[in-house]
C-alpha cells in the first residue's frame, strides 16, 4: 500500500469507508472500479477486464462505465441488489492544482433510487424500515422519490400483519432489526414473494437515540409530541433508523421528506395478501399483468403522481361514509359536466411529474432539462385552476385552493434557462441570455476573440503569402497556426515551431498566445458561471418544495376523481349509496373487468346480503357456470364504491364493510411444507379468526381437497360459524358443489340458497349466468366433462358408475337432513367385491371437476383395470 500513486490512495480512503457497496469512481468521462469491485461489475454487467498501473508490481484489475451513461449499468447493478456509492469530482481537473478531489455524493440502494430512468412513474419505490419490540411493531416506509412517509404501529399476531402491510406497500428495500428475524418465515416471504432487499441493521441503530426528533427539528417538521410518536418507541427507533439510513446514504435531501402520515387499520378496509391477489385488483393471478385486473378498468389517468395515487386509494378503500361521500360528489360533478372533464383533461395531460423532478430538485441532480419540464408543467396550472373555477363540490374546492399556480418559479426557470439545455452542467450554454449580465460579458469576449482569430487568419495569409494558412485549435497545444509543408519556406522568423505533422508544421505567435489565453479565460470562466447560476437557480426552486408538493397532491387527486368519472360514464357506472347499514343491496351488477373483456354482452345480477336475514349466501350450480365470478364482482363493486368510485349496477346501497376476506381456487406451498388442502385450511382459519360482522367473505368451494364426507363436513361446519351472529354473523358468499348443503336454509337463520341457473337438453347444458333463488339439486358434473371435451365413451361409463353410487350411497335429502346431520350419513359403503370397493373409494374421494380430459381418461382406466382385478 505504501508505493500506490496518489490517485490509488484516495480510491482506497473512500472505498474504506464504504466497504459495502460498489464504488463509482469517477475518472475523467468515465466511472471506473478497481480490485474485487471491477472483478464483480464485469461478471455482473458483461465489461471487458483491463488493468491499471497503480505503483504496485501487479496491476489493478479495472473497468469502467462512461459516466453519461451510467443509470444502464447501475440499474442493472440494484436490480441485483448491489449497492453503489457515487463518488465524483468535486472540482473541474482542468483548474484543480494536484491530485482531484473527490467525494461520495451519494450510495444508490434499491429503495433510494432517484433516476427517472430507473423507477416506474406508475408506482411508488418505498423503502421501509420495520422495529420489532415484544408484540409491538414500528413499521414506516418512506419513498424518497416523491417525498412521501407512511408510518404505522402494529401489535398482535405480527408475522401475519407484517406480511399483509409489506405486500400492501411492496417495498424494494427492507431494514430490520434482529427480533424480526425471530419470525422465521419473514425473510423468506420477503425475498421469494416481494423480491426486495433485506437490510438487517445493528440493534444500536434502532435504539432511541432521538434521531427521529433531531431530523424532525432540524427540518422544521412536526415535533414527536406533535405526531403522537412519543408513547410510540417502536415507531420513533424504526423512524429513527431510516433517517440515519438515509442520511448515511443521500447525504443531503432528507428535508424532501414533506409529512409523516400516521395511519392505523381503523381508516381503511383491510384487504389481505390473499384478498388483493384473489380480487386481482392491481395484476392478475396468472401473469401479473395489468390488462386483466381492476386497476386496468379504472386507470384512465393522464399524470404519473395520478397513476401512483389510484393505485393507493385501490389498496386502501376508506371506511368513513363522509370521505367516502366527499370523493363521490366530485365524481358526481365531473360525470355530470363533459365540457368541465374535457378541459381538466387537456391541462393534465401536460403536466410533468412534479413529485420526482422536485426530489431531484432538493437532491441536487437535476438538470437543465428537468427544470424546463418544471416550467412547462407551472404554465398548465393557472389554466387548471380556471377550468375548476366554477365546481360546487367540496373536494374539487380544496383542490383549486391547493393547486398553487407557481408563476414565480415559471418566470425564473424561464428567464434563467434555456429552451433546450444541454444534458450535462458541465458543458455550459445551459443559462439564458440576458439573465447574468457578468456572463454576457464573458460570453461576448468570447464571441468577439473568435472574430479577431478570423482577423488574424486573413492578416497572416496576406503577411505572408500562404494561401492555406489557417489558425486552428486542440485541447493539448491550444490556438496554433499551420502551414502545409509546401509553403514551409515562407514561414516568417517570428513563427514559433509548436509541432511537426506529416504533412505540415504548426506555430504560435506572442499575439495569438495572449489571445488564447483571453479566450479560453473566458470560456473557462462563463462555465464555471454558468454552473454556480443554475445551482443557484436550482436552489432558489428548491426552496419551494412544499408549495409544488402540496400542488402535486392535488393535481393527482384530480387525476384519479377525473378517471373515476370518465371511466363511470363510458361504463354506464352507477353513483352507490354508501352508509352504515350493513346492507349490500345490489340490481343488475356486473363484473367490471369480465365486461370490459367480453365481446358479448354480461348477464348482469342482483345481490341481497344484511347482517339479519340474509347473512349467508350458499350458491350451488356446475363449476364453469360463473359462480367465482359473481362473488368476486360483489367484492369489486364494494371496493369500487369505498373508494370513491361509481359501480357498474342499476342500483346500489352499500352498508360499509372493514374488511373483505377470500378463499378461492387451489393452490400449494411446498416451500413451507404445506398442502393444498393444509393451505385451504390455514387460510379458512385465518378468516374466521379475524372476519368481524362488518365484513364481507367469499367462500369458494371449502373442503375439496380432501374425501368427500371430510369435505362436507367441514364445509357446513364453516357455514355454522358464519352464520351464527354469536360466532361471527359476517355477510358471506358461499359457492360450493356439495348441493347437499342447501338443506341449511331450512336449519339455520339468515342463509339464503342460490343457485346459477343452467338449462339442460338432454346429455347438453347451456348456462344462463343468472344466480336465482334456491338451490342446485345436481352438480352437473358429468355435463361439465363432456362440455370440456371428454369423450362420449368416458361421459357415457361416468354415467353408469353414478347411476351405481347413487344406488349405494344414501341420498342427503332435505327431509332426512331435518332430522339427521352430516356426521351420521354412512363413512363407508358396504361393496363386497376387494376390487370394486377400493374402485369406489377411489371414486368417492375424486373430484372430476378438478381433473383435465386426459386426467379423466387415465383415472377411468386405471379404475376399470381395479374392478376387473388386473
Amino acid at each position: 500500500m505504501a508505493n500506490l500513486s496518489p490517485m490509488m490512495k484516495q480510491y482506497f480512503d473512500i472505498k474504506k469507508q464504504y466497504p459495502d457497496t460498489i464504488l463509482f469512481f469517477r475518472l475523467g468521462d468515465f466511472y471506473e472500479m478497481f480490485y474485487d469491485d471491477a472483478k464483480l461489475a464485469s461478471r455482473e454487467l458483461d465489461l471487458t477486464l483491463t488493468g491499471r498501473d497503480c505503483g504496485q508490481e501487479e496491476r489493478a484489475p479495472m473497468c469502467g462505465v462512461p459516466f453519461h451513461s451510467y443509470e444502464t449499468y447501475l440499474a442493472k447493478l440494484v436490480a441485483k441488489g448491489y449497492k453503489v456509492a457515487i463518488c465524483e469530482q468535486m472540482e473541474d481537473p482542468a483548474l484543480a492544482k494536484g491530485l482531484v478531489k473527490r467525494d461520495i455524493i451519494r450510495v444508490v440502494t434499491p429503495g433510494t433510487v432517484l433516476e427517472s430512468s430507473m423507477l416506474d412513474e406508475s408506482r411508488n419505490n418505498y423503502i421501509c424500515s420495520v422495529c420489532v419490540r415484544g408484540n409491538t411493531a414500528g413499521v414506516c416506509f418512506a419513498d424518497i422519490s416523491t417525498g412521501e412517509l407512511h408510518a404505522t404501529v402494529l401489535q398482535d399476531d405480527l408475522s401475519e400483519q407484517l406480511k399483509n402491510e409489506l405486500s400492501r406497500f411492496a417495498p424494494s428495500e427492507i431494514l430490520v432489526n434482529s427480533a424480526v428475524l425471530d419470525f422465521q418465515q419473514l425473510p423468506a416471504f420477503i425475498r421469494n414473494r416481494l423480491s426486495a432487499s433485506l437490510e438487517l441493521l445493528g440493534d444500536e441503530e434502532y435504539e432511541e437515540s432521538k434521531t427521529a426528533a433531531e431530523v424532525l427539528e432540524q427540518f422544521g417538521k412536526p415535533s414527536l409530541e406533535d405526531l403522537n410518536l412519543a408513547d410510540k418507541p417502536a415507531l420513533t427507533a424504526a423512524l429513527g433508523a431510516l433517517f440515519a439510513y438515509l442520511h448515511r446514504t443521500q447525504r443531503t435531501g432528507i428535508e424532501r421528506i414533506a409529512a409523516i402520515e400516521l395511519y392505523s387499520g381503523a381508516q381503511y378496509m383491510k384487504l389481505d395478501l390473499n384478498a388483493r391477489r384473489n380480487l386481482e385488483l392491481l395484476e392478475t393471478m396468472r401473469s401479473k399483468e395489468k390488462r386483466g385486473s381492476l386497476l386496468w378498468v379504472l386507470d384512465k389517468t393522464r399524470t404519473p403522481m395520478g397513476k401512483r395515487l389510484i393505485r393507493s386509494w385501490m389498496e386502501q378503500p376508506l371506511l368513513s361514509p363522509a370521505a367516502i361521500s366527499r370523493r363521490l360528489n366530485a365524481v358526481e360533478e365531473l360525470t355530470t359536466d363533459a365540457v368541465l372533464r374535457d378541459a381538466i383533461g387537456q391541462e393534465l395531460s401536460g403536466i410533468h411529474d412534479l413529485e420526482r423532478v422536485m426530489s431531484r430538485v432538493v437532491y441536487g441532480s437535476a438538470n437543465g432539462r428537468e427544470l424546463r419540464a418544471l416550467e412547462s408543467t407551472a404554465r398548465c396550472l393557472p389554466p387548471l385552476r380556471t377550468a375548476l373555477s366554477g365546481v360546487h363540490s367540496q373536494l374539487l374546492g380544496s383542490i383549486i385552493e391547493r393547486i398553487d399556480p407557481l408563476e414565480d418559479l415559471a418566470d425564473l426557470i424561464d428567464r434563467a434557462i434555456v429552451e433546450e439545455p444541454p444534458f450535462s452542467l458541465r458543458e455550459g450554454g445551459i443559462i439564458k441570455a440576458g439573465f447574468s449580465e457578468e456572463l454576457d460579458l464573458l460570453k461576448g469576449d468570447m464571441s468577439s476573440g473568435r472574430g479577431i482569430l478570423a482577423e488574424i487568419e486573413t492578416k497572416e495569409r496576406e503577411k505572408t503569402g500562404i494561401p492555406k494558412l489557417k489558425v486552428g485549435y486542440n485541447r493539448v497545444f491550444g490556438y496554433y497556426i499551420e502551414v502545409s509543408n509546401s509553403y514551409k519556406n515562407q514561414v516568417p522568423p517570428a513563427y514559433i515551431r509548436k509541432q511537426t505533422l506529416t504533412n505540415c508544421e504548426r506555430f504560435i505567435t506572442p499575439e495569438l498566445k495572449d489571445l488564447e489565453g483571453r479566450i479560453l479565460g473566458a470560456h473557462d470562466k462563463s462555465v464555471q458561471l454558468e454552473h454556480s447560476l443554475f445551482e443557484q437557480v436550482r436552489k432558489q426552486v428548491a426552496g419551494q418544495m412544499e408549495r409544488v408538493q402540496r400542488t402535486a397532491v392535488a393535481v393527482a387527486q384530480l387525476d384519479v376523481l377525473l378517471s373515476f368519472a370518465n371511466v363511470s360514464v363510458d361504463n354506464q357506472y352507477t353513483r352507490p349509496i354508501v352508509d352504515m347499514s350493513g346492507k349490500l343491496e345490489l340490481r343488475e351488477s356486473r363484473h367490471p373487468v369480465v365486461e370490459a373483456l367480453l365481446d358479448a354482452p354480461f348477464v348482469p345480477n342482483d345481490v341481497t346480503l344484511d347482517k339479519v336475514e340474509n347473512r349467508v349466501a350458499i350458491i350451488t350450480g356446475p363449476n364453469m357456470a360463473g359462480k367465482s365470478t359473481y362473488m368476486r364482482q360483489v367484492a369489486l363493486i364494494t371496493i369500487m364504491a369505498q373508494i370513491g368510485c361509481f359501480v357498474p349496477a342499476a342500483y346500489a346501497h352499500i352498508g360499509i364493510t372493514d374488511a373483505i376476506f377470500t378463499r378461492v381456487g387451489a393452490s400449494d406451498d411446498l416451500a413451507a411444507g404445506q398442502s393444498t388442502f393444509m393451505v385451504e385450511m390455514a387460510e379458512v382459519a385465518d378468516i374466521l379468526k379475524n372476519a368481524t360482522s362488518d365484513s364481507l367473505v367469499i367462500l369458494d368451494e371449502i373442503g375439496r381437497g380432501t374425501s368427500t364426507y371430510d369435505g362436507m363436513s367441514i364445509a357446513r361446519a364453516v357455514v355454522e360459524f358464519v352464520a351464527n351472529q354469536k360466532t361471527l354473523g359476517a355477510k358471506t358468499l358461499f359457492a360450493t358443489h356439495y348441493h347437499e348443503l342447501t338443506v341449511l336454509e331450512d336449519l339455520l337463520d339468515g342463509v339464503k340458497n342460490y343457485n346459477i341457473a343452467c338449462k339442460k337438453h338432454g346429455d347438453d347444458i347451456t348456462f344462463l349466468r343468472r344466480i336465482v333463488r334456491g338451490g342446485a339439486d345436481e352438480s352437473y358434473g358429468i355435463e361439465v366433462a363432456k362440455l370440456a371435451g371428454v369423450p362420449n365413451k368416458v361421459v357415457k361409463r361416468a354415467k353408469q358408475i353414478l347411476a351405481e353410487l347413487s344406488q349405494t350411497v344414501p341420498a342427503v335429502s332435505a327431509g332426512k337432513a331435518k332430522q339427521s346431520s352430516v356426521e351420521e350419513v354412512p363413512l363407508q359403503m358396504a361393496l363386497t367385491p376387494p376390487g370394486e370397493a377400493e374402485a369406489l373409494e377411489c371414486l368417492r374421494q375424486m373430484d372430476v371437476n378438478t381433473l383435465t380430459p386426459i386426467e379423466c381418461m387415465n383415472e377411468l382406466f386405471r379404475l376399470s383395470k381395479m374392478v376387473k382385478g388386473e
